[in-house]
């Protein structure tokens, strides 16, 4: 299966909020199995940026990627903008 997407960053309104990418579900519904509390452990790579990661539940069926502040300063990510984002599934 390729885990490759393009996914528009946003931002969770509230103070603080994560950056994140919503993961679409045809790609995280077929991993659900592997869930941990809803969790779903995988390795992120957007640009030459990699990280180990989750699947996070969104509350709605749906998963996202939370995007740590230094993967966002080195690969010069801001909200609005549309990236390319790869994962693969890790073993707990």
């Amino acid at each position: 299966m390729n885990n490759t997407f393009i996914a528009k960053v946003e931002l969770f309104e509230r103070e603080m909020g994560w950056h994140y990418v919503s993961v679409p579900s045809e790609l995280s519904k077929p991993l659900e199995h592997l869930s941990d509390r809803g969790l779903i452990a995988v390795t992120a790579k957007v640009g030459n940026s990699s990280w180990p990661t989750s699947l996070l539940p969104m509350g709605n069926g749906t998963h996202f990627i939370a995007l740590p502040a230094k993967v966002r300063q080195k690969e010069k990510i801001s909200v609005g903008m549309a990236i390319e984002m790869f994962f693969e599934v890790r073993i707990r």
